[in-house]
C-alpha cells in the first residue's frame, strides 16, 4: 500500500510540471482571443454599417465571402509566408495570429452585424432622419445597443469559435497551449496525456466564457 501510494505521489510530482507547462500557453491564448476579436468586432461593425449604407457593398460582399469560403489555415500560412516574401517585411507567429484571426472574425461578425441591423424596424431609422438625429449619434446611441441585445449571444458563439480556432497557431510554432502540449507529447513520444490536458484547458475556458456571457445577457439585456 505504501509502495502504491509513493508510486502516485512520483507521478504526480513527475506531470505536474507538464501540466503547469501546458496550462503557462493560455496567456497566449488569451492574448490572442481578445485582440483578434476587438479587430473583428470593430471591422466587422464597420463593413456592416457600410454594407447597410450601400458604400462598398459589392467588394464587402465579396470579402466575406471568401474569407467565409476559405480555410483559417491556409488564411494563417498566406498572412505568415506570403505576406512578408511579397512586402520584404518579416511577422512574428503571434502578429500574424492576430491579423488573420481578427480578419477571419470581421467577415463572420459583419454578417452576424448585418442580420441584427436587418432585425431593427425601420422606423427607427425614419424617425431618427426625421428628428435629424445626426447619423453617428443615430448608430451609436439608438441601433447598435439595440443591435447588440439581439446579437449577443451570436457573438458568444464567434468568440468560442475564436477561442478554439487560436490553437491554429501552433502549426507556426506559436507557443499557445496545443503547442505546448505537442512538444510534451513529443518529447515523452506520447501525446495521449497532453492533448487531454490541452482539451481540459480549452474545455474550461469554454465553459467560463458561457458562464460570463450569462451573467453579462442576464446584467444587461
Amino acid at each position: 500500500m505504501l509502495a502504491l501510494l509513493l508510486h502516485s505521489n512520483a507521478m504526480q510530482d513527475e506531470f505536474l510540471p507538464k501540466i503547469l507547462f501546458i496550462g503557462a500557453g493560455i496567456l497566449l491564448t488569451l492574448k490572442l482571443l481578445f485582440v483578434s476579436f476587438t479587430i473583428g468586432l470593430f471591422l466587422g461593425t464597420l463593413l456592416a454599417i457600410l454594407r447597410f449604407n450601400g458604400i462598398f457593398s459589392r467588394s464587402i460582399d465579396i470579402f466575406v465571402s471568401f474569407v467565409r469560403g476559405s480555410p483559417m489555415i491556409l488564411q494563417l500560412s498566406f498572412m505568415y509566408f506570403v505576406i512578408p516574401q511579397v512586402t520584404g517585411f518579416s511577422m512574428e507567429a503571434e502578429s500574424a495570429g492576430f491579423i488573420t484571426l481578427g480578419i477571419n472574425s470581421a467577415a463572420y461578425i459583419a454578417e452576424i452585424v448585418r442580420s441584427g441591423i436587418n432585425s431593427i424596424p425601420s422606423g427607427q431609422f425614419e424617425a431618427s432622419a426625421a428628428l435629424q438625429i445626426p447619423v453617428s449619434f443615430m448608430w451609436r446611441d439608438i441601433i447598435l445597443p439595440q443591435v447588440l441585445r439581439n446579437i449577443f449571444p451570436a457573438l458568444t458563439n464567434e468568440i468560442i469559435t475564436l477561442l478554439k480556432e487560436t490553437a491554429l497557431i501552433a502549426t507556426l510554432g506559436g507557443m499557445e497551449i496545443m503547442r505546448r502540449a505537442q512538444i510534451i507529447g513529443a518529447e515523452e513520444f506520447s501525446y495521449f496525456e497532453p492533448l487531454v490536458v490541452a482539451g481540459l484547458y480549452y474545455y474550461t475556458l469554454v465553459l467560463l466564457i458561457e458562464f460570463f456571457s450569462k451573467k453579462i445577457e442576464k446584467r444587461l439585456f
